[in-house]
């Protein structure tokens, strides 16, 4: 069990120097605490994230995020659009929502919830349209845009620091279209 404990600890100071690497890329967005490994030590799978937020947003509003996740020798790095669900308020799943106001674009994709199921679509026209509908009839509860990042051995911190900017780039337009 500490082996594990200090494996799991490793992966979260690895994920907290990519967090931060990349926080000072991207100011004057600032990074809050990376998750805690604990969280996922019942499934014993690295599974971290990190929110970047403004100094004027608030703790209930949409922020970008990034997030690893993956088994084995396939894990990525999410870029998102998302809110923390414990933190949420009665306005948070409108204004993240609103990322369906944005046509999609490259290789963007939907995480959408539904029914308390979560799911991947890709980020079509034809899909923005359905999920505008479905959550203007509360069929869908809500819907981030993602863009991944896969992590290759031989990627330096910076060439992933790099392909981190160009996703959080590209998707804040919509992190944006969340505060109107």
């Amino acid at each position: 069990m500490m082996d594990l404990r200090n494996l799991a600890r490793q992966a979260r100071d690895e994920f907290s120097l990519i967090s931060k690497s990349f926080e000072d890329r991207v100011k004057p967005f600032k990074a809050e605490r990376v998750s805690q490994w604990m969280n996922q030590s019942q499934l014993c799978r690295p599974h971290f994230w990190c929110y970047f937020r403004l100094p004027s947003d608030g703790l209930d509003d949409s922020a970008l995020a990034i997030r690893l996740y993956g088994e084995s020798d396939n894990f990525r790095i999410s870029v998102e659009v998302s809110f923390v669900e414990r933190r949420r308020s009665e306005n948070s799943l409108e204004k993240q929502n609103k990322v369906l106001n944005l046509l999609p674009f490259g290789a963007m994709y939907y995480f959408v919830q539904k029914n308390g199921i979560s799911f991947k679509m890709d980020a079509t026209e034809e899909n923005r349209k359905s999920l505008l509908k479905q959550v203007k009839s509360d069929e869908v509860r809500k819907v981030l845009v993602k863009q991944d990042i896969p992590i290759e051995t031989d990627h330096s911190l910076e060439r992933l620091i790099d392909d981190l900017l160009k996703s959080f780039d590209e998707l804040l337009p919509f992190y944006k279209e969340t505060k109107k």
